[in-house]
Protein backbone atom coordinates (compact mmCIF):
# COMPACT_ATOMS: atom_id res chain seq x y z
CA UNK A 1 0.00 0.00 0.00
CA UNK A 2 2.43 2.30 0.84
CA UNK A 3 4.70 1.90 -2.29
CA UNK A 4 1.47 2.08 -4.43
CA UNK A 5 0.82 5.66 -2.71
CA UNK A 6 3.97 6.26 -3.03
CA UNK A 7 4.02 5.87 -6.85
CA UNK A 8 1.13 7.40 -7.60
CA UNK A 9 2.20 10.74 -5.71
CA UNK A 10 6.03 10.61 -7.69
CA UNK A 11 3.69 9.96 -11.20
CA UNK A 12 1.51 13.20 -10.52
CA UNK A 13 4.42 15.26 -9.23
CA UNK A 14 6.75 14.63 -12.55
CA UNK A 15 3.54 16.00 -14.62
CA UNK A 16 3.20 18.81 -11.71
CA UNK A 17 7.18 19.55 -11.72
CA UNK A 18 7.22 20.68 -15.71
CA UNK A 19 5.83 24.11 -13.68
CA UNK A 20 7.64 26.06 -11.36
CA UNK A 21 5.46 26.03 -7.74
CA UNK A 22 5.12 29.85 -8.08
CA UNK A 23 3.31 29.68 -11.39
CA UNK A 24 1.52 26.94 -10.82
CA UNK A 25 0.03 28.58 -8.00
CA UNK A 26 -0.64 31.76 -9.69
CA UNK A 27 -2.14 29.91 -13.09
CA UNK A 28 -4.42 27.80 -10.06
CA UNK A 29 -5.39 31.01 -8.74
CA UNK A 30 -5.96 32.88 -12.15
CA UNK A 31 -7.95 29.76 -13.35
CA UNK A 32 -10.12 30.19 -9.56
CA UNK A 33 -10.79 34.03 -10.24
CA UNK A 34 -11.85 33.01 -13.73
CA UNK A 35 -14.30 30.41 -12.30
CA UNK A 36 -15.67 32.99 -9.96
CA UNK A 37 -16.27 35.47 -12.52
CA UNK A 38 -18.13 32.98 -14.37
CA UNK A 39 -20.01 32.01 -11.43
CA UNK A 40 -20.81 36.19 -10.68
CA UNK A 41 -22.62 36.51 -14.11
CA UNK A 42 -25.54 33.83 -12.37
CA UNK A 43 -25.47 35.25 -9.29
CA UNK A 44 -23.44 32.57 -7.08
CA UNK A 45 -20.92 34.28 -5.59
CA UNK A 46 -21.39 38.25 -3.41
CA UNK A 47 -19.80 40.42 -5.53
CA UNK A 48 -20.98 41.06 -9.01
CA UNK A 49 -18.83 40.78 -12.46
CA UNK A 50 -17.73 44.35 -12.38
CA UNK A 51 -16.78 44.34 -8.77
CA UNK A 52 -14.78 41.19 -9.03
CA UNK A 53 -13.00 42.78 -12.54
CA UNK A 54 -12.59 46.38 -11.17
CA UNK A 55 -11.39 45.22 -7.63
CA UNK A 56 -8.49 42.67 -9.70
CA UNK A 57 -7.19 45.34 -11.93
CA UNK A 58 -6.86 47.60 -8.84
CA UNK A 59 -5.02 44.93 -6.79
CA UNK A 60 -2.99 44.04 -9.83
CA UNK A 61 -1.85 48.02 -10.54
CA UNK A 62 -1.18 48.33 -6.76
CA UNK A 63 1.23 45.16 -5.78
CA UNK A 64 2.61 45.02 -8.90
CA UNK A 65 3.34 48.94 -8.67
CA UNK A 66 4.52 48.72 -5.23
CA UNK A 67 6.41 45.93 -5.19
CA UNK A 68 8.33 47.22 -8.58
CA UNK A 69 9.69 50.38 -6.41
CA UNK A 70 10.72 48.78 -3.69
CA UNK A 71 12.66 45.92 -5.34
CA UNK A 72 14.06 48.79 -7.87
CA UNK A 73 15.44 50.35 -4.00
CA UNK A 74 16.27 47.56 -2.69
CA UNK A 75 17.99 46.28 -6.29
CA UNK A 76 16.32 43.06 -6.31
CA UNK A 77 14.87 41.90 -9.42
CA UNK A 78 11.41 42.09 -10.07
CA UNK A 79 9.21 39.74 -9.66
CA UNK A 80 6.05 39.77 -11.75
CA UNK A 81 4.70 36.40 -10.65
CA UNK A 82 4.87 37.12 -6.83
CA UNK A 83 3.08 40.69 -7.13
CA UNK A 84 0.14 39.04 -9.38
CA UNK A 85 0.16 36.08 -6.44
CA UNK A 86 -0.53 38.11 -3.51
CA UNK A 87 -3.35 40.48 -5.29
CA UNK A 88 -5.20 36.88 -6.29
CA UNK A 89 -5.09 35.94 -2.97
CA UNK A 90 -6.45 39.11 -1.82
CA UNK A 91 -9.16 39.35 -4.33
CA UNK A 92 -10.84 36.41 -2.53
CA UNK A 93 -9.62 37.51 1.03
CA UNK A 94 -11.35 41.40 0.76
CA UNK A 95 -14.84 42.49 -0.65
CA UNK A 96 -14.85 43.55 -4.11
CA UNK A 97 -16.11 46.61 -4.52
CA UNK A 98 -17.07 49.76 -6.62
CA UNK A 99 -17.76 51.94 -3.83
CA UNK A 100 -14.63 54.48 -4.52
CA UNK A 101 -13.66 54.63 -0.96
CA UNK A 102 -13.85 50.85 -0.86
CA UNK A 103 -11.62 50.70 -3.71
CA UNK A 104 -9.26 52.71 -1.84
CA UNK A 105 -9.60 50.12 1.47
CA UNK A 106 -8.38 47.54 -1.19
CA UNK A 107 -5.85 49.45 -2.55
CA UNK A 108 -4.14 50.37 1.24
CA UNK A 109 -4.00 46.41 1.62
CA UNK A 110 -2.73 45.64 -1.24
CA UNK A 111 -0.15 48.17 -0.62
CA UNK A 112 0.67 46.89 2.88
CA UNK A 113 0.63 43.56 1.48
CA UNK A 114 3.68 43.91 -1.16
CA UNK A 115 5.63 46.56 1.30
CA UNK A 116 5.41 43.59 4.18
CA UNK A 117 7.97 41.41 2.04
CA UNK A 118 10.75 43.86 2.28
CA UNK A 119 9.58 45.91 5.91
CA UNK A 120 8.38 42.98 7.87
CA UNK A 121 11.57 41.08 6.88
CA UNK A 122 14.31 39.40 8.52
CA UNK A 123 17.80 39.67 6.04
CA UNK A 124 15.76 39.45 3.04
CA UNK A 125 12.79 36.67 3.80
CA UNK A 126 9.58 38.42 4.49
CA UNK A 127 7.98 37.09 7.65
CA UNK A 128 4.63 37.12 7.40
CA UNK A 129 2.24 36.05 4.82
CA UNK A 130 1.45 39.24 2.42
CA UNK A 131 -1.64 38.71 1.82
CA UNK A 132 -2.79 38.34 5.22
CA UNK A 133 -0.62 41.20 6.46
CA UNK A 134 -2.38 43.14 3.87
CA UNK A 135 -5.79 42.25 5.26
CA UNK A 136 -5.61 42.78 8.89
CA UNK A 137 -3.83 46.26 8.38
CA UNK A 138 -7.20 46.96 6.11
CA UNK A 139 -9.30 45.63 9.19
CA UNK A 140 -7.53 47.93 12.08
CA UNK A 141 -7.20 50.86 9.69
CA UNK A 142 -11.30 49.68 8.82
CA UNK A 143 -11.97 50.10 12.45
CA UNK A 144 -11.30 54.22 13.04
CA UNK A 145 -12.68 53.86 8.77
CA UNK A 146 -15.27 52.09 8.28
CA UNK A 147 -16.06 52.88 4.98
CA UNK A 148 -12.70 51.69 3.54
CA UNK A 149 -13.80 47.87 4.14
CA UNK A 150 -12.67 44.97 5.90
CA UNK A 151 -11.40 41.30 5.35
CA UNK A 152 -14.49 39.06 4.20
CA UNK A 153 -12.81 36.20 2.89
CA UNK A 154 -16.16 35.72 0.43
CA UNK A 155 -14.38 32.69 -1.25
CA UNK A 156 -15.84 30.66 1.22
CA UNK A 157 -18.81 29.33 -0.22
CA UNK A 158 -20.24 26.07 -1.56
CA UNK A 159 -19.96 27.16 -5.47
CA UNK A 160 -16.03 27.45 -5.22
CA UNK A 161 -15.51 24.87 -2.42
CA UNK A 162 -14.58 21.98 -5.42
CA UNK A 163 -12.55 24.22 -7.62
CA UNK A 164 -10.64 25.37 -4.50
CA UNK A 165 -9.93 21.70 -3.30
CA UNK A 166 -8.75 20.54 -6.84
CA UNK A 167 -6.81 23.65 -8.06
CA UNK A 168 -5.40 23.99 -4.08
CA UNK A 169 -4.63 19.90 -4.27
CA UNK A 170 -2.56 20.76 -7.68
CA UNK A 171 -0.62 23.37 -5.74
CA UNK A 172 -0.10 21.30 -2.30
CA UNK A 173 1.30 18.01 -4.17
CA UNK A 174 3.57 20.56 -6.05
CA UNK A 175 4.86 21.81 -2.83
CA UNK A 176 4.35 18.71 -1.03
CA UNK A 177 2.32 20.26 1.50
CA UNK A 178 -0.66 18.00 1.74
CA UNK A 179 -0.04 16.16 4.80
CA UNK A 180 1.00 19.79 6.69
CA UNK A 181 -2.25 21.26 5.53
CA UNK A 182 -4.39 18.54 6.20
CA UNK A 183 -3.40 18.66 9.49
CA UNK A 184 -4.62 22.18 9.68
CA UNK A 185 -7.76 21.65 7.87
CA UNK A 186 -8.68 18.49 10.24
CA UNK A 187 -7.46 20.87 13.68
CA UNK A 188 -9.55 23.91 12.52
CA UNK A 189 -12.94 21.41 11.12
CA UNK A 190 -12.52 19.65 14.49
CA UNK A 191 -12.60 22.63 16.80
CA UNK A 192 -14.91 24.71 14.87
CA UNK A 193 -17.12 21.90 15.59
CA UNK A 194 -16.89 21.72 18.98
CA UNK A 195 -17.25 25.16 19.16
CA UNK A 196 -20.28 25.97 17.33
CA UNK A 197 -21.45 22.81 19.64
CA UNK A 198 -20.77 24.40 22.42
CA UNK A 199 -22.64 27.31 21.30
CA UNK A 200 -25.63 25.59 20.40
CA UNK A 201 -25.66 23.19 23.61
CA UNK A 202 -25.32 26.95 25.22
CA UNK A 203 -28.37 28.04 23.92
CA UNK A 204 -30.00 24.83 24.46
CA UNK A 205 -30.29 24.06 20.77
CA UNK A 206 -29.98 20.50 19.53
CA UNK A 207 -27.06 20.01 17.80
CA UNK A 208 -26.54 17.98 14.40
CA UNK A 209 -22.97 17.42 13.58
CA UNK A 210 -23.63 17.38 10.30
CA UNK A 211 -25.35 20.12 10.15
CA UNK A 212 -22.13 21.80 11.44
CA UNK A 213 -19.59 20.25 9.83
CA UNK A 214 -19.97 20.59 6.32
CA UNK A 215 -20.57 24.61 6.35
CA UNK A 216 -17.14 24.52 8.11
CA UNK A 217 -16.26 22.51 5.24
CA UNK A 218 -17.80 24.03 2.06
CA UNK A 219 -19.26 27.44 3.11
CA UNK A 220 -15.82 28.56 5.30
CA UNK A 221 -12.44 30.24 3.81
CA UNK A 222 -10.75 27.10 5.83
CA UNK A 223 -10.03 25.44 2.30
CA UNK A 224 -8.21 28.52 0.38
CA UNK A 225 -6.42 29.35 3.57
CA UNK A 226 -4.89 26.34 3.73
CA UNK A 227 -4.15 25.40 -0.18
CA UNK A 228 -3.01 28.87 -1.04
CA UNK A 229 -1.38 31.18 2.60
CA UNK A 230 -0.62 28.72 4.85
CA UNK A 231 1.09 26.29 2.41
CA UNK A 232 3.50 28.98 1.37
CA UNK A 233 7.06 27.79 1.16
CA UNK A 234 8.69 31.00 2.54
CA UNK A 235 6.89 31.54 5.54
CA UNK A 236 6.94 27.89 6.78
CA UNK A 237 10.18 26.24 9.23
CA UNK A 238 12.33 23.84 7.05
CA UNK A 239 11.57 20.70 9.38
CA UNK A 240 8.25 19.04 8.94
CA UNK A 241 7.44 18.33 12.44
CA UNK A 242 8.36 21.72 12.84
CA UNK A 243 5.41 22.59 9.58
CA UNK A 244 2.78 20.04 11.36
CA UNK A 245 3.07 22.16 14.41
CA UNK A 246 2.60 25.80 12.69
CA UNK A 247 -0.53 23.87 11.13
CA UNK A 248 -1.72 22.96 13.80
CA UNK A 249 -1.95 26.15 16.16
CA UNK A 250 -3.44 28.07 13.19
CA UNK A 251 -5.81 25.45 13.12
CA UNK A 252 -7.05 25.63 16.52
CA UNK A 253 -6.80 29.60 16.24
CA UNK A 254 -9.18 29.48 12.86
CA UNK A 255 -11.34 27.18 14.30
CA UNK A 256 -12.27 28.42 17.39
CA UNK A 257 -11.16 32.59 17.00
CA UNK A 258 -9.94 34.53 20.62
CA UNK A 259 -12.38 37.51 20.83
CA UNK A 260 -10.74 40.12 21.48
CA UNK A 261 -13.29 43.00 21.70
CA UNK A 262 -13.38 44.64 18.56
CA UNK A 263 -11.43 42.43 16.50
CA UNK A 264 -11.01 38.48 17.18
CA UNK A 265 -8.47 36.20 16.08
CA UNK A 266 -9.45 34.47 13.09
CA UNK A 267 -7.93 33.58 9.38
CA UNK A 268 -5.48 36.11 8.90
CA UNK A 269 -4.54 36.94 11.76
CA UNK A 270 -4.75 33.21 13.33
CA UNK A 271 -1.99 32.65 10.08
CA UNK A 272 0.04 35.78 11.47
CA UNK A 273 0.73 34.02 14.65
CA UNK A 274 1.29 30.48 12.88
CA UNK A 275 4.34 32.89 11.02
CA UNK A 276 5.95 33.93 13.89
CA UNK A 277 5.85 30.47 15.38
CA UNK A 278 7.44 29.68 12.17
CA UNK A 279 10.07 31.90 12.38
CA UNK A 280 10.91 31.42 16.04
CA UNK A 281 11.45 27.69 14.54
CA UNK A 282 13.38 28.61 11.76
CA UNK A 283 15.53 32.01 13.15
CA UNK A 284 18.58 30.71 12.43
CA UNK A 285 18.16 28.55 9.15
CA UNK A 286 15.57 31.07 7.25
CA UNK A 287 17.36 34.21 6.36
CA UNK A 288 18.54 34.78 3.00
CA UNK A 289 22.07 33.89 2.46
CA UNK A 290 24.35 35.00 -0.53
CA UNK A 291 26.62 32.44 -2.35
CA UNK A 292 29.78 33.31 -3.98
CA UNK A 293 30.68 31.15 -6.83
CA UNK A 294 33.87 29.73 -6.09
CA UNK A 295 34.49 26.83 -8.22
CA UNK A 296 32.61 24.88 -11.01
CA UNK A 297 33.99 21.62 -12.16
CA UNK A 298 32.96 18.57 -14.51
CA UNK A 299 32.25 15.71 -11.99
CA UNK A 300 30.69 13.10 -15.74
CA UNK A 301 30.30 14.01 -19.74
CA UNK A 302 26.93 16.23 -17.76
CA UNK A 303 27.19 16.58 -14.26
CA UNK A 304 28.21 19.90 -13.21
CA UNK A 305 29.43 20.62 -9.54
CA UNK A 306 29.00 23.94 -8.16
CA UNK A 307 30.88 25.19 -5.47
CA UNK A 308 30.31 28.23 -3.27
CA UNK A 309 31.64 30.41 -0.32
CA UNK A 310 28.55 31.29 1.60
CA UNK A 311 28.88 34.91 2.64
CA UNK A 312 27.00 34.76 6.41
CA UNK A 313 25.65 31.59 8.55
CA UNK A 314 24.21 29.17 6.79
CA UNK A 315 23.37 25.58 8.61
CA UNK A 316 21.60 22.37 7.37
CA UNK A 317 21.59 18.84 7.91
CA UNK A 318 23.01 16.28 5.52
CA UNK A 319 19.97 15.29 3.59
CA UNK A 320 17.93 18.55 2.94
CA UNK A 321 18.37 20.63 0.51
CA UNK A 322 18.49 24.46 -0.56
CA UNK A 323 16.26 26.70 -3.22
CA UNK A 324 18.60 28.48 -5.71
CA UNK A 325 17.74 32.00 -7.26
CA UNK A 326 19.20 32.49 -10.34
CA UNK A 327 17.77 35.53 -11.94
CA UNK A 328 17.62 35.97 -15.38
CA UNK A 329 15.24 37.94 -18.21
CA UNK A 330 12.87 35.40 -20.05
CA UNK A 331 12.52 33.05 -17.76
CA UNK A 332 10.32 29.84 -19.14
CA UNK A 333 7.57 27.91 -17.34
CA UNK A 334 9.90 27.09 -14.81
CA UNK A 335 10.60 30.34 -13.42
CA UNK A 336 13.90 31.54 -11.93
CA UNK A 337 14.18 29.26 -8.50
CA UNK A 338 14.90 25.80 -7.98
CA UNK A 339 15.60 23.23 -5.25
CA UNK A 340 19.31 21.83 -5.29
CA UNK A 341 20.26 18.40 -2.75
CA UNK A 342 23.31 19.46 -1.36
CA UNK A 343 26.29 17.70 -1.76
CA UNK A 344 28.88 18.80 0.27
CA UNK A 345 28.60 18.03 4.24
CA UNK A 346 28.55 20.91 6.84
CA UNK A 347 31.98 19.82 7.70
CA UNK A 348 32.51 22.26 4.83
CA UNK A 349 30.72 25.06 5.24
CA UNK A 350 31.35 28.08 4.62
CA UNK A 351 31.78 26.12 1.53
CA UNK A 352 28.45 24.35 0.28
CA UNK A 353 28.52 22.46 -2.86
CA UNK A 354 25.24 21.15 -5.46
CA UNK A 355 24.95 19.06 -8.82
CA UNK A 356 23.16 19.39 -11.40
CA UNK A 357 22.74 17.42 -14.58
CA UNK A 358 22.76 19.07 -18.74
CA UNK A 359 23.51 17.18 -21.57
CA UNK A 360 25.34 18.81 -24.22
CA UNK A 361 23.46 20.21 -27.34
CA UNK A 362 20.19 19.49 -26.00
CA UNK A 363 17.60 21.35 -27.63
CA UNK A 364 14.57 21.36 -24.48
CA UNK A 365 17.55 23.20 -22.52
CA UNK A 366 16.01 25.50 -19.70
CA UNK A 367 15.99 29.18 -19.67
CA UNK A 368 17.17 28.38 -15.76
CA UNK A 369 20.41 26.17 -17.05
CA UNK A 370 21.21 28.63 -19.79
CA UNK A 371 21.61 31.51 -16.79
CA UNK A 372 23.70 29.03 -14.21
CA UNK A 373 25.90 28.33 -17.17
CA UNK A 374 26.46 32.09 -17.86
CA UNK A 375 28.18 32.21 -14.23
CA UNK A 376 31.57 33.78 -13.79
CA UNK A 377 33.96 33.30 -10.68
CA UNK A 378 32.23 35.62 -8.08
CA UNK A 379 29.03 35.94 -8.92
CA UNK A 380 26.95 36.04 -5.82
CA UNK A 381 23.56 34.09 -5.92
CA UNK A 382 20.80 33.97 -3.26
CA UNK A 383 19.57 30.78 -1.35
CA UNK A 384 16.11 31.56 0.01
CA UNK A 385 15.53 29.52 2.28
CA UNK A 386 16.32 25.30 3.28
CA UNK A 387 14.26 22.52 3.82
CA UNK A 388 13.64 19.06 4.07
CA UNK A 389 13.03 16.14 6.17
CA UNK A 390 15.60 13.45 3.66
CA UNK A 391 17.34 13.35 6.47
CA UNK A 392 19.05 9.83 8.35
CA UNK A 393 17.06 7.74 11.13
CA UNK A 394 18.50 9.30 14.25
CA UNK A 395 19.45 5.64 15.60
CA UNK A 396 22.77 4.94 14.68
CA UNK A 397 21.94 1.78 14.46
CA UNK A 398 18.94 1.67 12.34
CA UNK A 399 20.11 -0.16 8.72
CA UNK A 400 19.72 2.17 5.61
CA UNK A 401 19.12 1.69 1.93
CA UNK A 402 19.67 4.32 -0.45
CA UNK A 403 18.45 3.87 -4.03
CA UNK A 404 20.10 6.63 -6.08
CA UNK A 405 19.35 7.70 -9.89
CA UNK A 406 21.39 9.66 -11.41
CA UNK A 407 21.81 13.42 -9.78
CA UNK A 408 20.05 11.87 -7.52
CA UNK A 409 22.92 10.47 -5.70
CA UNK A 410 24.10 14.04 -4.05
CA UNK A 411 22.17 13.72 -1.18
CA UNK A 412 23.54 10.75 -0.42
CA UNK A 413 27.00 11.97 -1.15
CA UNK A 414 26.58 14.79 1.54
CA UNK A 415 25.36 12.46 4.23
CA UNK A 416 28.00 9.82 3.82
CA UNK A 417 30.46 12.56 3.93
CA UNK A 418 29.22 14.18 7.32
CA UNK A 419 29.41 10.29 8.08
CA UNK A 420 32.85 9.86 6.98
CA UNK A 421 33.77 13.36 8.72
CA UNK A 422 32.15 12.67 12.49
CA UNK A 423 33.54 9.19 12.60
CA UNK A 424 30.41 7.62 12.22
CA UNK A 425 29.62 4.10 11.85
CA UNK A 426 26.04 3.31 10.30
CA UNK A 427 25.14 -0.24 8.48
CA UNK A 428 24.30 1.67 4.77
CA UNK A 429 24.18 0.00 1.46
CA UNK A 430 24.16 2.52 -1.87
CA UNK A 431 22.26 1.10 -4.55
CA UNK A 432 23.30 3.59 -7.58
CA UNK A 433 21.59 3.49 -11.12
CA UNK A 434 23.09 5.57 -14.07
CA UNK A 435 22.63 5.22 -17.55
CA UNK A 436 26.46 4.74 -18.42
CA UNK A 437 29.69 3.94 -16.25
CA UNK A 438 30.69 6.79 -17.25
CA UNK A 439 27.92 8.60 -15.61
CA UNK A 440 29.14 7.39 -12.27
CA UNK A 441 29.34 11.04 -10.19
CA UNK A 442 31.21 11.24 -7.07
CA UNK A 443 33.01 7.94 -7.34
CA UNK A 444 36.19 8.84 -4.91
CA UNK A 445 33.58 10.40 -2.36
CA UNK A 446 32.05 7.33 -2.70
CA UNK A 447 34.94 5.02 -2.59
CA UNK A 448 35.98 7.06 0.03
CA UNK A 449 32.96 6.14 2.77
CA UNK A 450 33.86 2.53 2.56
CA UNK A 451 29.79 1.28 2.46
CA UNK A 452 28.82 -1.10 -0.02
CA UNK A 453 28.04 0.07 -3.51
CA UNK A 454 25.64 -1.88 -6.34
CA UNK A 455 26.26 0.03 -9.56
CA UNK A 456 23.39 -0.87 -11.92
CA UNK A 457 24.35 0.41 -15.39
CA UNK A 458 24.14 -0.72 -19.25
CA UNK A 459 27.97 -1.02 -19.44
CA UNK A 460 30.71 -2.24 -16.96
CA UNK A 461 32.42 0.33 -14.69
CA UNK A 462 36.20 -0.35 -15.26
CA UNK A 463 38.60 -0.40 -11.97
CA UNK A 464 35.29 -0.63 -9.50
CA UNK A 465 36.36 -0.68 -5.55
CA UNK A 466 36.66 -4.57 -3.93
CA UNK A 467 33.25 -2.96 -2.22
CA UNK A 468 31.52 -2.25 -5.40
CA UNK A 469 29.29 -4.66 -6.92
CA UNK A 470 28.59 -4.36 -11.31
CA UNK A 471 24.92 -5.71 -11.30
CA UNK A 472 26.02 -7.44 -14.26
CA UNK A 473 22.65 -6.41 -16.19
CA UNK A 474 20.15 -7.51 -13.44
CA UNK A 475 17.27 -5.44 -13.68
CA UNK A 476 16.29 -3.37 -10.90
CA UNK A 477 12.77 -4.70 -10.12
CA UNK A 478 12.00 -6.26 -7.02
CA UNK A 479 13.24 -9.40 -8.01
CA UNK A 480 16.25 -7.66 -8.54
CA UNK A 481 16.55 -5.50 -5.88
CA UNK A 482 16.03 -8.51 -3.79
CA UNK A 483 18.87 -10.23 -5.48
CA UNK A 484 21.23 -7.40 -4.68
CA UNK A 485 20.12 -6.31 -1.15
CA UNK A 486 18.24 -9.63 0.38
CA UNK A 487 17.43 -8.02 3.84
CA UNK A 488 15.62 -4.86 2.45
CA UNK A 489 13.01 -5.95 4.98
CA UNK A 490 15.53 -4.94 8.01
CA UNK A 491 16.04 -1.79 6.20
CA UNK A 492 14.68 2.33 5.85
CA UNK A 493 14.98 2.96 1.89
CA UNK A 494 15.74 6.33 1.02
CA UNK A 495 14.92 7.02 -2.93
CA UNK A 496 16.40 9.40 -4.64
CA UNK A 497 15.87 10.46 -8.37
CA UNK A 498 13.71 11.51 -11.16
CA UNK A 499 10.10 11.48 -9.80
CA UNK A 500 8.87 9.05 -12.73
CA UNK A 501 11.51 6.81 -12.15
CA UNK A 502 10.71 6.88 -7.75
CA UNK A 503 7.33 5.82 -8.61
CA UNK A 504 8.70 2.74 -11.10
CA UNK A 505 10.58 1.94 -8.05
CA UNK A 506 8.29 2.46 -5.03
CA UNK A 507 6.18 -0.75 -5.18
CA UNK A 508 9.28 -3.11 -5.52
CA UNK A 509 10.42 -2.01 -1.63
CA UNK A 510 7.18 -2.40 0.00
CA UNK A 511 8.75 -5.27 1.91
CA UNK A 512 11.23 -2.42 3.58
CA UNK A 513 10.89 -0.82 7.00
CA UNK A 514 10.05 2.72 5.46
CA UNK A 515 10.40 4.74 2.48
CA UNK A 516 11.73 8.40 2.16
CA UNK A 517 11.61 10.01 -1.38
CA UNK A 518 13.59 12.50 -2.98
CA UNK A 519 12.04 13.54 -5.95
CA UNK A 520 12.37 15.88 -8.52
CA UNK A 521 11.35 16.80 -11.91
CA UNK A 522 14.67 18.34 -13.44
CA UNK A 523 16.51 21.65 -14.61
Amino acid sequence: MIGTFTSLWNRVFAVLGRVSMYRLALLALGALSFLALVASFFGLVVPTPWELLVTAVVLSVVCVGVDAAAQAIVRLPWRLESSLITAAILLFVLRPTLDPAGLAGVALAGAAASLSKYVLAWRGRHIFNPAAVGATVLTLVGLAVPSLGASSWWVGTPVLAGPVIVLGLAVLVRTEKVRVITVFVVAAVAVGVLRTSAQYQAAGLPVEIGDVLWPLLWSSPILFLGAFMLSEPLTLPPRRWQQFTVAGLVGVLVGWPIDLGVISLGQERALLIGNLLAFAFAFSARSAVKLALESRAMLTPTVHLLTFRARRRLAFIPGQYLELDVPHRHADARGTRREFSIASAPEDLPLLSVAFREVPGAKSQSSYKKALAQLSTGDALAVTGVWGDFILPKKPTSSVLMVAAGIGITPFVSQLRHLRLAGEDRDVVLVYVAAEASELAFRDELEASGVPVVVFTRDRPQDLPRHWLWARGVRLDAEGLLQVVPDIAARHVYISGPAGLIADLAPALERARSITTDAFSGY
